[in-house]
């Protein structure tokens, strides 16, 4: 288990962890937890007991969650946890604290199946010897860019998710680091909202902040890099991941979002790679499955290379 120490000093592993684990993505259940720290357990048993002492400290509180007829716990750091996480210093701040009121409202149905679409990937590169843990995904983090199309705004992207994933070829002996944004659609946004966001990827694409101009500086002679090479070596795959509705639902609305991704000539035309899918088909199925479609382009089904010779980019 990668960064063993990043946690509360004093505490068994395990629930040093489920603390690394809780302060990363903030809301998630037992069963989540139990799938991302302790898949090797035939029973939760023990991971429970670590998270009753997190809770018995004061680092870690819970809700209940009604599901299928029976109440889940979902765990989340208290201001005590996570300054404990932070104080070792090993994970990048996140200002974000959960509280009761947010762990019962609107957004927890959200944050959770953005922990599913994580454990997912986590789950198959366990099973193809690829690497991708539990802390390699960073919910919301900012992007800011501006876009031509609304002179002085200074505008900010923000990924339900960043995912890095290590692909290994054993027989070429080549490993591959992938860099995804995730976006999780439960179906809450209509699909003339969801097409807005992929415009924000195209606009971030593009963004290439003018360097300042200097004393003995020659006119043309500045070159502007886009902003995203300043963190990431290529931009990154963009995958949508459909939930919260029926498979013949979901089918249709991404159909519609391929139409409207069509006569929008700024997705068109960006050099932005983006897939869509389900949850359901990428756990049962997994990322290198024949599973995205193309949001402009051929419908050819592909995988999460999303390979450009699929798209009319």
């Amino acid at each position: 288990m990668p960064y063993p120490h990043a946690g509360p000093t004093g505490l068994g592993q395990i629930a040093q962890q489920a603390s690394q684990v809780l302060y990363q993505h903030r809301l998630v259940s037992t069963t989540l937890l139990h799938q991302l720290i302790t898949p090797h357990h035939t029973r939760a048993e023990y991971l429970r007991r670590q998270l009753h002492t997190l809770r018995e400290a004061g680092l870690a509180e819970t809700v209940g969650r009604r599901i299928s007829g029976q109440t889940e716990l979902l765990w989340w750091l208290t201001e005590k946890g996570a300054t404990a996480v932070e104080s070792v210093g090993l994970l990048p701040q996140r200002p974000y604290r959960m509280t009761p009121e947010a762990a019962l409202g609107p957004l927890q149905e959200h944050t959770l199946a953005t922990v599913e679409t994580g454990l997912a990937f986590v789950d198959w590169a366990r099973r193809l010897g690829h690497e991708c843990g539990p802390l390699d995904w960073s919910p919301e983090t900012a992007h800011f860019y501006r876009d031509d199309s609304r002179p002085g705004a200074e505008l900010s992207l923000v990924p339900d998710a960043v995912l890095n994933y290590v692909h290994t070829d054993k027989q070429a002996r080549q490993r591959t680091l992938l860099t995804f944004f995730i976006e999780v659609d439960r179906t809450q946004m209509t699909i003339a909202r969801l097409a807005q966001k992929l415009h924000a990827y195209a606009a971030y694409h593009d963004f290439a902040p003018q360097p300042p101009s200097g004393r003995g500086t020659k006119p043309g002679r500045r070159t502007a890099i886009p902003a995203w090479r300043y963190r990431y070596p290529a931009f990154p795959r963009l995958l949508l991941v459909l939930t919260g509705a029926s498979e013949s639902r979901l089918a249709r609305r991404i159909a519609d979002l391929r139409s409207l991704a069509a006569s929008t000539p700024a997705l068109t035309s960006s050099g932005v790679r983006a897939g869509v899918t389900t949850l359901a088909q990428l756990r049962e199925l997994g990322p290198f499955a024949s599973i995205f479609t193309p949001v402009t382009g051929p419908p050819e089904p592909t995988d999460a290379w999303l390979h450009p010779t699929t798209q009319t980019n």
